[in-house]
């Protein structure tokens, strides 16, 4: 469904038409996935076929058929003959319709027709009626998924066809179904979906349009409410895990299909915050690292490849979730990953600012209470660029204020050279904001950086500092002007009035950072 280059079925069109089809079919396929990211709608996936008319592609194009209109066009099929299989590809381009999807299901032995069909020998028409079953399981009715069940063990079965078109068609009709219902995945988990998605991750030489597919499959189930309990032990037994993180290196040729699949299966199964140990020690944190690192090297370069940011949400939400559950030991050493995170949220500020925030919030869980990933952050003299970012909003100021925290949090050396890195002029502004999370947490890092050296007390002032706090301390609510004058009165005692009986009370607020070196969970 995400490769950018293959041609799923020969095309009997032009070469150019062909392309704009292509282009069309992939920014639908791009919103349905920012869509699905979001949990603004359903997941299920609709797979397209590139050998109809362009004015075919959308679902509900299809006009509403009547009842008798349908018992003609199953009883045409029931007649055979050699036009069977185009008389199933017409009721496949009806079924694109809601209503009519519901006046077949109701109709008299639609179903047994169309499973008839499916176990038959006529390899064309079990390809049409396998098809038909998709548009069934793309249907928003909850009653068309329980409809298709009784097709359920014939899709199963053909995961292990000789033909790769038919194992993908069937491959998302199952994940279509597994978002349906609580009985639905309850029948397909007795009928033994787990083992039959892994065997087809694991073969990954046969196609990897096939494992695109049962990826989306997997992750569908992982998503349930059940997973926890009844879908993530199984996939454990089944051995697929290696086979998913294998599956995180992008194939040059294919696209970033497959990746983005297996991505997102390993963020469910990290997110569950079961068994992680277990998969830190398979690789998946480094093998994530590593992916990120090469992604970040291409992004760097300002090829952002069409597809790229897809598989760069749910490695940074991996990676970043990872580090929180705390179920490895072993950290992503290299310091390139931290370049990596960094141009993402550069490169990716303006087309999709959610993805700059997630790639400093994997940045702030690196950084937590790590010493050596801070002082990476200032020999590769990448904290100007952090500064950079603080006037921006969507949470990304927050998460920056709160890497720059955590290096501050390092002791005087770190604070210094934070200072001499041009951080307190970003402070200054956003001591300014209305944002209140913004302006605490300013006030936080401002403590550790004048509390540090003399210098930095001289440099706040000559940056006319004092005032903003001074306004802080009488305009802001009550939290920030208690932080405020905590900070006039034990640095600038000097240069403004005292307010004494602020200094006892935020003491012991100051003596630790509490809200900044912190790492953050991600889990969903």
């Amino acid at each position: 469904m995400w490769r950018l280059k293959t041609i799923r079925h020969k095309a009997s069109r032009s070469a150019n038409d062909l392309e704009e089809f292509k282009q069309k079919k992939r920014e639908f396929e791009k919103v349905l996935r920012q869509a699905r990211r979001d949990r603004e709608l359903t997941s299920k996936r609709l797979l397209q076929n590139e050998e109809e008319d362009e004015d075919s592609m959308e679902t509900g194009s299809a006009p509403h058929l009547s009842p008798e209109q349908v018992r003609v066009m199953i009883c045409g099929v029931l007649r055979g003959g050699e036009e069977k299989a185009s008389r199933l590809a017409s009721l496949r381009k009806a079924l694109r319709n809601p209503d009519t999807q519901l006046t077949f299901i109701k109709s008299e032995n639609s179903m047994h027709m169309l499973v008839g069909q499916l176990s038959g020998l006529n390899a064309q028409c079990q390809l049409e009626a396998a098809r038909c079953l998709h548009e069934l399981s793309h249907s928003p009715h909850p009653s068309a998924g329980q409809a298709c069940l009784s097709a359920g063990p014939y899709l199963l079965t053909y995961l292990s066809s000789q033909s790769p078109k038919l194992m993908e068609i069937c491959l998302y009709t199952l994940g279509n179904l597994c978002a349906d219902s609580t009985l639905v995945r309850e029948k397909l988990l007795a009928q033994g979906i787990i083992s039959a998605l892994a065997s087809c991750i694991q073969n990954q030489r046969y196609s990897l349009a096939v494992v695109e597919a049962a990826g989306f499959a997997l992750s569908q189930l992982l998503q349930s409410n059940e997973a926890t309990e009844k879908i993530i032990p199984a996939v454990e037994d089944s051995g697929v895990m290696l086979d998913l993180i294998s599956a995180l290196i992008p194939d040059h040729e294919f696209g970033f299909g497959p990746a983005i699949e297996c991505a997102w299966c390993l963020h469910y199964l990290v997110s569950s915050n079961q068994h992680n140990t277990v998969l830190g020690t398979q690789g998946v944190l480094s093998q994530c690292a590593a992916v990120l690192i090469t992604l970040g090297g291409t992004a760097a370069k300002g090829n952002l490849q069409d597809g790229m940011e897809l598989l760069i949400w749910p490695l940074l939400r991996c990676l970043g979730n990872l580090l929180v559950s705390g179920g490895c030991d072993v950290m992503p050493e290299d310091t390139r990953l931290l370049a990596a995170l960094c141009v993402f949220s550069q490169a990716y500020l303006q087309s999709h600012a959610g993805l700059s925030r997630e790639s400093l919030w994997v940045l702030n869980n690196l950084t937590a209470s790590s010493n050596g990933f801070c002082s990476a952050l200032l020999l590769l003299n990448l904290v100007p660029l952090l500064t950079n970012l603080l006037s921006f909003a969507k949470g990304i100021n927050v998460m920056v204020l709160r890497v720059l925290g955590n290096i501050a949090h390092h002791g005087p050396e770190y604070c210094v050279r934070l200072t001499e890195a041009g951080v307190l002029n970003g402070l200054c502004a956003t001591l300014k904001m209305a944002e209140s999370e913004v302006v605490t947490l300013s006030l936080e890092v401002l403590y550790m950086l004048v509390s540090s050296s003399p210098q930095v007390i001289e440099e706040l002032r000559r940056l006319n500092g004092v005032p903003l706090l001074e306004a802080i301390q009488y305009n802001s609510e009550a939290e920030q002007r208690v932080r405020a004058a905590y900070i006039l009165d034990y640095h600038f005692s000097s240069f403004c009035e005292p307010s004494l009986k602020c200094y006892e009370s935020t003491k012991d607020q100051y003596s630790r950072l509490v809200c900044v070196c912190l790492r953050d969970s991600h889990l969903y």
